[in-house]
């Protein structure tokens, strides 16, 4: 059966673990687009696909923080 993809159905350390994943999966993405930029001939379109990926795994990363972090209230 297929886990959850509903945050609020997933336990704190699952989402620590989905946290640090999503986390490396974005430094790779961050190193492959600094590696393509480096060679200088490189496809436009795949660049832009791979800074779109990024900026959706920043937004995950972001969202399951946000669920991780508790509300304090000053």
């Amino acid at each position: 059966m297929n886990a959850p993809t509903d945050l609020s159905m997933k336990t704190d350390d699952v989402l620590r673990v989905e946290l640090e994943v999503f986390r490396q999966e974005h430094r790779d993405l961050d190193d492959a687009i600094r590696a393509l930029q480096a060679t200088g001939t490189f496809d436009q379109l795949t660049l832009q696909r791979l800074k779109k990926k990024k900026l959706q795994l920043k937004d995950k990363i972001s969202i399951i923080e946000d669920r991780l972090t508790p509300d304090i209230i000053a």
